[in-house]
């Protein structure tokens, strides 16, 4: 075989190897011409001028987390803390990673731990207590606009606890007992002012009650006293009459009612109503 011809094939099949690249789908190469940026090559089959290009830098853009971290930070109101974070982050422009910044994950973890602090530092200790997720979205805000220009996406930052020393936690603690005592002793006192609320408005019921009950029997009564004097005014006295004695007899005879064994005593003026009964009957008939 002819020297020259298997030379230029050697050639040909090295050109081919160093200019076809392969990128697989959780990458993105970096490419230099001269040691200047040329091209950042995608997933897939990609071509290359051999031997003037070349690929320095391979970055894997799968989601990364940072080791979690504790940072000293000091509250509003003067209480320090130890906060632990973790951020999860990806790179989306790898030439910004490469060309702007030496170690990224050093620098986010610095600019978290900065940031964390002087979000902490504008609130009071119940507020980093009670308003995590706000000061989780705070910080993961700062921090995305912070690294964008080293072409990474923060997808995550997480504030995982928020830790005090001993001598501030016995004190909170002191101050929880104490805040639960007071609660009970109001919520007792509520109590007996509504069992004093309940029981007044038992006895205004009840007085209402026996008022309507005395109103009734009054419009009752007058209703009566109406009926009569009507009776007495359309049949006259007669009539009137007629219907006492009927009464009369009526409750004697309810008086007489019994085992037979009583003794009934008739007052002269029983024996009148009696009297008088008949006679009305007498005169009706």
């Amino acid at each position: 075989m002819d020297p020259v011809f298997l030379a230029i094939a050697v050639f040909v099949i090295l050109c081919i190897f160093l200019g076809v690249r392969i990128v697989p789908q959780s990458e993105k190469h970096v490419v230099e011409r001269f040691g200047r940026l040329r091209a950042v090559l995608g997933p897939g089959i990609n071509f290359i001028v051999p031997f003037l290009d070349r690929v320095p830098h391979k970055i894997s853009i799968l989601e990364r987390q940072l080791p979690n971290a504790s940072q000293d930070a000091i509250t509003a109101d003067n209480v320090l803390v130890k906060v632990e974070t973790s951020v999860f982050y990806r790179i989306t422009e790898p030439e910004k990673t490469v060309y702007r910044i030496r170690d990224v994950d050093a620098a986010i973890a610095t600019t978290v731990a900065g940031i964390v602090r002087s979000e902490i530092g504008k609130l009071e200790l119940d507020q980093v207590q009670s308003n995590r997720a706000q000061l989780i979205e705070r910080v993961r805000e700062q921090v995305s606009a912070m690294v964008d220009d080293w072409g990474v996406e923060v997808t995550r930052a997480e504030i995982l606890d928020v830790n005090l020393d001993d001598a501030t936690r016995a004190a909170m603690l002191q101050q929880l007992n104490a805040e639960r005592a007071r609660r009970a002793q109001v919520m007792e006192a509520e109590g007996r002012k509504r069992a004093v609320e309940l029981a007044a408005d038992a006895d205004l019921y009840a007085a209402e009650q026996a008022a309507k009950a005395k109103r009734v029997t009054a419009d009752a009564e007058a209703y009566a006293t109406g009926v009569i004097a009507v009776a007495i005014k359309e049949s006259g006295l007669e009539a009137a009459q007629y219907q006492v004695a009927l009464k009369q007899v009526e409750a004697l005879q309810a008086v007489a009612l019994g085992d037979g064994k009583q003794v009934v005593l008739l007052p002269t003026a029983a024996l009148d109503a009696f009297g008088d009964a008949f006679r009305m009957l007498r005169g009706r008939g």
